[in-house]
């Protein structure tokens, strides 16, 4: 049996939408946004996207000064996806690293939101979904990204860090351009959230869910 059978098994839903998910009634996460139901399980995800993966994309360290002294954490920004039109961030600090993972990993799929595809390319046109149906823009702290249709076999032209949230989203094709510090890791990857998460519009950076 694998881990995710066990985790299955043990798990005892506190909300509607989870006893739903664990009773059949509902069995895609296409149901659950045309409802307008939030997700606040990460057990869901893992029970209708088994075949989602994560990717740590960032450890940091961070240090707070308190009246006891300076308090160390670590801190992860983990992306998770099925890299077929799903994709999820989250951060998560604590003072040993797997923990901290742990907990990213958590917030992502908690943040898990449907990327809409297709073929916007007016060089291509092919009618597939391996790109966006149009452009995009995400923007988070001082870095804004533009997320542009490319044609089949163009690849995705972008940074490490936003080539990884595309690809887990199941981008393959693109082009982006970026403004502001875009050596900052954790607003890159937010900017590059934000606009997949512009596709659809379902939820806000005010709405990300963050430990």
């Amino acid at each position: 049996m694998s881990d995710r059978s066990r985790e299955a098994v043990g798990w005892v839903p506190k909300t509607k939408l989870g006893r739903l998910v664990q009773q059949g009634e509902i069995v895609s996460m296409d149901e659950i946004f045309t409802q307008g139901m939030r997700i606040k399980e990460p057990e869901i995800v893992d029970t209708l996207l088994p075949g989602i993966s994560q990717e740590v994309l960032g450890i940091g360290f961070v240090q707070k000064q308190t009246d006891a002294g300076e308090r160390s954490r670590f801190r992860a920004i983990v992306a998770v996806g099925n890299s077929d039109g799903y994709i999820g961030i989250g951060e998560g600090k604590a003072r040993q690293v797997r923990t901290a993972i742990d907990k990213g990993t958590i917030q992502a799929k908690l943040n898990v939101v449907p990327v809409r595809r297709g073929c916007g390319s007016w060089e291509c046109r092919c009618g597939k979904p391996h790109t966006l149906p149009f452009m995009v823009t995400g923007k988070c702290g001082s870095v804004r990204m533009e997320v542009l249709p490319g044609p089949r076999g163009l690849g995705l032209v972008a940074g490490e860090i936003p080539k990884q949230v595309l690809r887990l989203a199941g981008v393959k094709d693109c082009w982006t351009r970026t403004f502001g510090s875009t050596s900052t890791l954790t607003s890159s990857a937010l900017a590059a959230f934000d606009a997949l998460v512009q596709t659809y519009g379902v939820v806000t950076q005010e709405d990300w869910v963050v430990s």
